[in-house]
């Protein structure tokens, strides 16, 4: 087990499972060295069937280099409908060649625009829009270039198969393997070149909706633009809504969105005092002023504010586990386990948080069997309102991180779409992983159940940053 990169470190990844060295390279070099293939699993009715029944519009579509949220928000733009009417399973990689599927409510086929960048094919209709999980899990081709030492590919595959519980870790990293790695959220569920949606998200949990604005629209990082930094900066010192204005470049539409609120809101609050006398920093703005600004957001980018909180503590939750010796591929007594979706694909286990049994030492011999046919996995708690925390070591852990963090399940009964309830998470997530070289250029084929990150599985070959 090794350290991780420092600014992994940030988001609760503090460690990798490999000891081998890594092969270090490059991820995308161009968007068709990252494919990710959705693997469906929402069923449609016929394009022609009655849209009284069946009003969603559902569509694959294939991205090259497009944000998620970009290309709904173009997509709607395009229709001239509500953004809300826009809907699919899974948030994918910008840099990438994604194929996915969307919903859009209330249009027909004819009105789909041509975007560049994508190539969008009509699938059928349904009668509720796609949701956030509404598949399988994805699969991906991923190639990373101009590595430093290829050669290291096959002691991390060894390494990632003793993790994984297999007897054999055979040396070779060509052909097919079963591997595992701690089932991390990866650096892009905090942002990938600016790691802060935890720190708003965690700020929302506790009611600072001052402190959230300021992570979100302030905060500078030094992996940004010169000028972005500077904006940043000046929001941290004066606090000048207006002046930010002037400041943060155009493309920072959700950073402008929420300064133009907080503007409305202050002049407002100075006209019903009849003052115009204050400064920047004595707006007279209120708790709820900046809860508004932070509402003017896409509702499904609040909700991954508190969903990014969450994942952080269960990030912490997993680097302390390793710490602490304790396994990811069977439990410990006092260890909260999920049992497998008995409809999901054969070659696909998937876990089912909503079927769940705390591990006794007198059950813990046959729950070790079930994990080990895989049929039930180890969980970790995504907290929310309705978690019950492990018992035994493994709740000790948890309770420790959420004491550090300054939270318990009950902060986050919170308004509208920051509310969770939470739910459990697998701590190791496997895969029958194909690694392929081409000089120093190396590619890896496999397949992650739904909410899994194919970063997380790459680190552990590349160790370097995760910018690179």
């Amino acid at each position: 087990m090794r350290e991780g990169h420092p600014i992994e470190r940030t988001v609760g990844m503090e460690y990798y499972v490999s000891d081998a060295d890594g092969v270090g390279g490059h991820l995308r070099a161009s968007p068709e060295d990252f494919r990710v293939t959705e693997l469906e699993s929402f069923d449609t009715a016929p394009v022609d069937a009655d849209t009284g029944g069946y009003p969603h519009l559902v569509c694959r579509v294939e991205l090259r280099n497009w944000d998620t949220n970009d290309f709904a928000s173009a997509l709607s733009d395009r229709l001239g409908v509500s953004r809300e009417r826009v809907s699919w399973a899974g948030t994918k990689d910008k840099r990438a060649v994604t194929r996915q599927l969307f919903s859009v409510k209330g249009i027909e086929p004819a009105a789909l625009p041509d975007l560049d960048g994508a190539d969008i094919e009509v699938v059928g209709r349904a009668g509720r829009p796609i949701l956030f999980g509404d598949l399988a899990g994805n699969g991906f081709e991923i190639v990373v270039r101009d590595t430093d030492a290829p050669e290291n590919a096959a002691s991390v595959v060894a390494d990632l198969r003793e993790f994984a519980g297999e007897e054999s870790a055979d040396d070779s990293a060509d052909g097919g393997a079963t591997v595992a790695v701690p089932n991390y959220f990866g650096q892009q569920r905090f942002g990938s070149r600016r790691p802060v949606t935890h720190e708003v998200g965690l700020a929302i949990v506790r009611e600072q909706w001052k402190e959230a604005v300021l992570a979100y629209v302030g905060n500078p990082h030094e992996r940004e633009p010169e000028d972005t930094q500077a904006a940043r900066a000046y929001v941290d010192e004066t606090e000048d809504w207006a002046g930010a204005l002037d400041r943060l470049p155009r493309a920072l539409g959700f950073e402008r969105s929420m300064c133009h609120k907080l503007v409305e809101n202050s002049e407002a609050r100075s006209a019903s005092n009849q003052s115009s006398e204050r400064g920047p920093r004595d707006s007279g703005l209120t708790p709820e002023d900046f809860r508004e600004a932070v509402e003017t957001l896409p509702t499904n980018l609040q909700t991954l504010f508190v969903n990014a909180g969450q994942s952080y503590v269960f990030n912490r939750i997993l680097s302390e586990r390793l710490e602490r010796g304790l396994p990811f591929d069977r439990p410990v007594e006092g260890d909260v386990v999920c049992f497998a979706d008995s409809d999901a694909p054969g070659d696909l286990p998937l876990p089912d948080t909503d079927r769940i049994q705390r591990v006794t030492g007198k059950r813990l011999p046959t729950v070790e069997r079930h994990c080990e046919r895989g049929r039930a996995f180890v969980t970790a708690p995504l907290v929310g309102t309705g978690t019950e925390l492990a018992d035994g070591e493994p709740g000790e852990i948890a309770r420790e991180v959420l004491a550090d963090v300054g939270l318990e399940p009950g902060d986050f009964a919170l308004p509208g779409e920051f509310d969770s309830e939470g739910t459990r998470r697998a701590i190791q997530v496997r895969t029958e992983l194909g690694v392929s070289r081409d000089g120093d250029d190396l590619t890896f084929d496999f397949a992650l159940p739904k909410g899994s990150y194919a970063t997380v599985l790459l680190r552990e070959f590349r160790k370097n940053d995760p910018a690179a």
